[in-house]
């Protein structure tokens, strides 16, 4: 999970700086679109942790 949780969070901070650079938008809405692509990002994330924790609940037994 923190694996895929590091690329999913990178793949959304790097898009929306490549989409701000690409058509020039400036620094602030740049910003605007890593947030945003962030959030979209914490709900992939969230939706994978509950589909993974209904097939291996999480325990504290080693």
């Amino acid at each position: 999970m923190i694996l895929i949780g590091t690329e999913v969070f990178g793949v959304a901070i790097a898009a929306g700086w490549a989409i701000a650079g690409l058509f020039e938008l400036g620094e602030v809405v740049g910003y605007i679109l890593m947030a945003l692509f962030s959030l979209f990002g914490a709900w992939i994330l969230l939706n994978l942790w509950r589909r993974c924790t209904t097939v291996e609940p999480i325990s504290g037994r080693a």
